[in-house]
């Protein structure tokens, strides 16, 4: 798949303040930025740093006045998507250092509970099991853009039935944590997103690999842009303010050529 990626973000700042930025497309074997431009004012100072697990990049940026910025991405992925329900969990003493917190709660993430739920997958493991779980979610979770909050946790949208893609999202990772499968965020881009949005998936370790998965049902591995990964949505915001801003536009586009 090919796709061009447009994106506008106009906030107040009004005071000096220090901001974390998660959109810029990242490039690994299986997709590849062809071009890209990232606009952004001149009277901020900015930086690179990776992102979690050294995935993407994140962006540093000071900034006392107006942000607008654009940003411009043509990327090409060559994902394949993998048949889940025929990939075997992977035993838990082969995790290395990296992965094993992946298996532990965070902010919006139990690793506990859900054991009613739960109990009906019981004669399932692996792939299977992830998407026996996917499938109760994308069935049982209605897609509401107006049921979350900053704070809603996965047990929040257990309880409500209802969420947008950080909630199916997060649900997922928590029922697979509690499956002793871990289970970790991913921010992407797709051309199937409606509205178009930044998105956000669940992403499984099984058979030794991550693979990518959406509870939404919206997209499929082969059509999503990935730019982060990390526990859950703390860790790969779009952006994250230490200090007030205030929203004047947004705009996310995401085509297909």
């Amino acid at each position: 798949m090919n796709c061009d990626i447009r994106v506008t973000l106009d906030y107040a700042v009004p005071e000096q303040m220090t901001l974390l930025l998660q959109l810029r497309a990242m490039t690994d074997p299986y997709q590849i930025v062809t071009s890209e431009d990232f606009s952004v004012p001149d009277h901020c100072n900015w930086r690179d740093t990776p992102g979690e697990e050294g995935i993407g990049n994140r962006v540093w940026m000071n900034i006392g006045e107006r942000l607008v910025l654009h940003y411009a991405a043509s990327v090409t992925v060559s994902r394949p998507v993998a048949d889940l329900a025929t990939l075997p969990a992977t035993p838990l003493f082969q995790l290395n250092a990296p992965d094993i917190k992946y298996l532990m709660a965070s902010r919006y993430c139990a690793a506990s509970g859900f054991e009613d739920l739960l109990d009906s997958f019981g004669h399932l493991t692996g792939g299977a099991r992830v998407v026996a779980m996917a499938d109760w979610i994308r069935t049982n979770i209605a897609y509401d853009n107006s049921a979350s909050t900053a704070e809603t946790t996965a047990q929040d949208t257990f309880d409500d039935r209802r969420g947008v893609c950080r909630d199916h999202a997060h649900l997922l990772i928590s029922l697979c944590r509690c499956s002793a499968i871990p289970a970790r965020i991913a921010s992407v881009y797709s051309p199937d997103v409606t509205p178009p949005d930044f998105h956000a998936v669940a992403e499984v370790f099984l058979d030794g690999a991550w693979h990518l998965v959406d509870p939404s049902g919206m997209t499929t591995a082969d059509r999503m842009v990935v730019t982060g990964v990390g526990r859950d949505a703390a860790d790969v915001s779009f952006l994250t303010s230490f200090g007030n801003v205030l929203l004047n536009h947004q705009a996310v586009l995401v085509s297909e050529v």
